[in-house]
């Protein structure tokens, strides 16, 4: 019961890993992402014009 328990465990343990390790890093890409998007989108504008 103990070991089944444990895989059980595992098994849970990996996708929240995974996701714990993702998350904490949306909040500073995205305003990242965000900004690299309005610079280009500037740059283009200005350079069309």
């Amino acid at each position: 019961m103990s070991q089944q328990d444990h895989h059980h465990h595992s098994h849970n343990d990996e996708p929240q890993d995974l996701v714990e390790s993702v998350v904490p890093y949306a909040p500073v890409v995205l305003p990242i992402a965000g900004a690299v998007l309005m610079f280009l989108l500037a740059f283009i504008a200005v350079f069309m014009a």
